[in-house]
């Protein structure tokens, strides 16, 4: 550990935060990020837009970010320090790329628990509608932001009762799903769900991928644990990969289950409530309603609890660049956790919750191009850094592979919708002028970038 923390110093900055999370606490908190039950929410849009080849479209969207999860492992290898893509295009690139990037996935981080809790939200007021949605967002924040400021070996604690759980929850469906299949109900085991030649074509399971590969978002988050990961620099890489591969295979299993239970995906009557249709079948009303809690809690407090910890991470890190007011950089005396940056995170998820309560789309559109955006710049950062300045010879590991990221990335980013685009680049239109401010008004000085 000690070798650790001298390692951090080179880069100009202290231990500040408790080094205690191993190798599998930080794969379980990327699978809780991930979601291991997220296609039960967005079944129905997969399934459409893919013809019903839902598990094809979630294998190529997880080989899809396999590439950007080896350029989060080469980063993190060279750059073992809390703040993500923020830190490594600072590094790799230059320290305004690096702002732009940070502030990218500030857009995606900072959404996407007002997202989480809104969606769950609004899931557990169809249950109990005598419950209005502003009290299901401040019980979930208030729930959430307690664990995080408590430590992060808590919520590492917290992670792995809820992966659990929803593990049982899965658990529960694959068994039952497969008896349904075994007694005639559904299409029977076919492989269409993976390959329906008829009705296949590039364009439509891309289409497809575009949004599958939304589950996947949040295994990123690993990387802000660097500062509180013990075993040396590789560990956060090895984890990010791990974690990927686990919850892509559970997405697979349980997404060709659902096809085969209801192969007919233009017969669904809601798109939201799809997977919940197919829950029916296979398990009447108890296995629909299981599943719809699952998802309820498992986005609002298990995603978010790991979405609130990984955003307070790059509010410290870009606090303590003086990039952000410095107020974010604030540790608390006793838990050694960024518990300021994890009090405004939970305040803007409850002002943003409550004014995009009837435009979830809208915020769906912020996350998407926020985190696309920022793994752009994470390939570009690899190679520049490596190749470039490195004069690496490691072509496979420092080119090949991030261009490949590069190229599968630029085109989901290319097939966004309009709206994201617009919103995204408004976004950014603000950081450049905050930079700017900085840079010219205040006359910021760029922070300590020994190597």
């Amino acid at each position: 550990m000690s070798n650790q923390n001298n390692h951090l110093e080179q880069f100009g900055y202290k231990q500040e935060l408790h080094r205690g999370l191993t190798f599998w606490d930080l794969v379980v908190y990327g699978m809780i990020f991930m979601v291991p039950i997220a296609p039960f929410g967005i079944y129905g849009y997969v399934a459409q837009g893919s013809n019903g080849m839902v598990a094809l479209a979630y294998i190529i969207g997880m080989v899809g970010m396999v590439f950007t999860a080896l350029s989060y492992a080469r980063m993190s290898e060279a750059f073992p320090i809390a703040g993500s893509v923020y830190v490594y295009a600072q590094r790799g690139i230059n320290e305004s790329v690096g702002f732009l990037a940070g502030w990218a996935i500030l857009l995606d981080y900072i959404m996407v628990p007002s997202l989480l809790y809104l969606v769950s939200a609004a899931a557990l007021h169809e249950v109990l509608p005598s419950l209005p949605i502003w009290f299901w967002l401040i019980s979930f924040i208030t729930i959430n932001t307690g664990i995080n400021i408590r430590g992060i070996e808590f919520t590492a604690r917290a992670n792995k009762i809820i992966l659990v759980l929803e593990i049982i929850v899965l658990i529960i469906f694959v068994v039952l799903g497969i008896g349904a299949l075994l007694k005639g109900i559904g299409g029977g085991f076919s492989i269409k769900p993976l390959f329906d030649a008829p009705n296949f074509s590039m364009n439509m399971v891309m289409s497809a991928v575009s949004i599958a590969v939304l589950s996947f978002l949040g295994f990123d988050g690993i990387s802000t644990l660097a500062e509180e990961t013990k075993g040396g620099n590789k560990v956060v890489g090895r984890a990010t990969i791990f974690a990927l591969f686990g919850v892509g295979f559970l997405f697979v299993i349980q997404t060709w289950i659902a096809a085969n239970i209801f192969p007919d995906y233009t017969k669904f009557s809601n798109l939201d409530t799809a997977f919940y249709d197919v829950a029916f079948l296979a398990g009447g009303t108890f296995l629909k309603y299981l599943c719809i809690t699952a998802t309820a809690f498992s986005w609002g407090i298990a995603n978010a609890l790991a979405a609130q910890a990984a955003i307070s991470r790059i509010l410290y890190s870009m606090g303590r660049d003086r990039n952000l007011p410095h107020i974010f950089a604030k540790v608390h005396p006793k838990f050694k956790t960024p518990y300021v940056s994890t009090i405004f995170v939970a305040t803007i998820s409850l002002v943003v919750g409550l004014f995009f309560q009837n435009s979830i789309g809208a915020l769906t559109s912020l996350v998407n191009f926020g985190a696309l955006t920022g793994f752009l710049l994470l390939h570009i950062s690899v190679i520049n850094y490596y190749i470039i300045r490195q004069k690496s010879k490691d072509y496979l590991r420092h080119l090949l592979l991030p261009v490949i990221g590069l190229l599968v990335i630029g085109y989901v980013w290319y097939s966004l919708d309009a709206t994201s685009k617009q919103l995204g680049f408004a976004w950014l239109a603000i950081g450049v002028v905050y930079l700017a401010s900085l840079t010219f008004i205040f006359k910021k000085k760029p922070a300590n970038m020994e190597l």
